[in-house]
């Protein structure tokens, strides 16, 4: 199958020029997404080029990650209402150095002729002479023909806009200009991105045609959506991020598998490196025992093991089986310490005394400290409903101390019903 016909079947052309496939298919070839280094560590929203990527050198041609540096100062205003924080060099250049490390979680950076490269277009574009940059790429686009793209357009007559600065709107002329010196200098031949890039890659495609005379070549993916219509890649807490210091392995795993069924068999399709066949197979198995969530469990092991590791997944299924799993009779000690603490991270947290803690007569002065119970009175009354569990023990008013297992020699977990938890730990 070729790396066309992969994208094809996985849904993810929203457009591409007319020789493309022609183009992709009869030769190896060089091609590249670009990442602004808006922030220190992309988010799922950028999973999808990331895995275009890795199909195209996967079907033996050459990716190039191109990070703008420079464009990233200036801020793309594609699907934006407002100009964005412009950057200074010093937080471009401390994003730029974390996202790297990213990129090799998808593709190979030594494996022969097809090897990965990353390039910062802030190389090339540093020395530029204004007056040089005008005369020589400005005049190859038209002001016309650079209104006539729809991110421009949208930006323009948005009631909610605040109009476009002249910055965001050279934007699209230096993202050409990108195109244009990575065909002269790398021989690349093809640019990748999401549907809302179209109008940007495509200018780049326009120049390199008037300034060489040679064709190179653009394909888009659709914007990820969720069924509901909220946003994917988007939770309570924000955004679901690939650095685990932002999103936790064991947060992003339970993002993929708390997917809609509607999404999940959607997302199968673009997240997930699992052949033609055994996708559809596994959707047949899906939709007979949805209840199973086998589409979701797939998502959520195959990706986490890729952005994060093997271990990380290892630990969080054992924890979520720990946590969620009603025949569970693995005690919470058995969880590493760093996972346990991202199950519960944003809990209610207090800390008390270990001295405290030991001089206390009963487990109700212990639960008062957990923020679940307004009163004694309220605690006495989920006692008697036996609806307080300790560490995933259920207990009542006749519990003792002394039958509470630390956890690590330092946490305790008080749950009230199914899913009020807090977190105590002994100082």
């Amino acid at each position: 199958m070729s790396f066309f016909d992969e994208l094809k079947w996985r849904k993810m052309i929203q457009d591409n020029t007319p020789e493309f496939e022609e183009h992709v298919n009869t030769k190896k070839t060089v091609g590249y997404i670009g990442f602004d280094p808006t922030s220190d560590s992309l988010h799922i929203g950028s999973l999808v080029q990331l895995i275009i990527l890795k199909h195209f050198q996967s079907h033996g041609h050459k990716p190039i990650v191109l990070i703008g540096g420079a464009t990233g100062m200036i801020g793309d205003p594609s699907g934006k209402s407002k100009e964005r924080n412009l950057l200074s060099q010093e937080e471009v250049d401390k994003n730029i150095s974390s996202l790297k490390k990213q990129f090799s979680k998808f593709l190979d950076f030594d494996c022969g002729e097809n090897s990965a490269i990353i390039l910062n277009n802030y190389e090339w574009t540093k020395d530029l002479s204004i007056i040089e940059f005008f005369r020589d790429y400005g005049k190859a686009l038209t002001v016309n023909y650079m209104m006539s793209k729809e991110s421009v357009k949208k930006r323009i007559s948005s009631e909610n806009s605040d109009g476009m600065s002249f910055t965001e709107f050279t934007y699209q002329l230096f993202q050409a200009y990108d195109f244009y010196f990575l065909n002269t200098n790398h021989n690349c031949s093809i640019q990748m991105g999401g549907s809302d890039q179209w109008g940007n890659i495509t200018s780049g495609v326009e120049l390199t045609r008037k300034k060489s005379g040679i064709k190179v070549h653009a394909l888009t993916c659709p914007l990820i959506t969720k069924a509901d219509g909220t946003k994917f890649g988007k939770t309570e807490e924000g955004n679901v991020w690939l650095d685990r210091d932002k999103t936790s392995p064991y947060k992003f795993y339970q993002y993929w598998l708390n997917t809609s069924d509607e999404d999940a068999i959607k997302y199968l399709k673009i997240f997930s490196f699992m052949n033609e066949a055994s996708v559809i197979k596994m959707i047949e198995e899906h939709l007979a025992s949805p209840h199973l969530r086998l589409i979701q469990k797939q998502l959520a092991s195959e990706l986490t093991k890729l952005v994060h590791s093997e271990e990380d997944l290892n630990n969080v299924i054992f924890a979520s089986n720990i946590i969620f799993s009603k025949e569970s009779k693995d005690n919470l000690s058995e969880i590493d310490e760093k996972t346990l603490l991202q199950i519960f991270d944003g809990l209610p947290v207090t800390k008390i005394s270990l001295s405290d803690y030991q001089k206390s007569e009963n487990i109700e002065n212990v639960l008062m400290n957990s923020s679940l119970f307004n009163s004694f009175s309220d605690l006495r009354r989920a006692l008697k409903e036996n609806s307080v569990s300790v560490n995933r023990k259920k207990i009542d008013s006749e519990s003792k101390i002394s039958g509470i297992e630390i956890i690590k020699n330092k946490y305790i977990i008080v749950q009230r019903g199914k899913k009020k938890y807090s977190l105590l730990i002994l100082d």
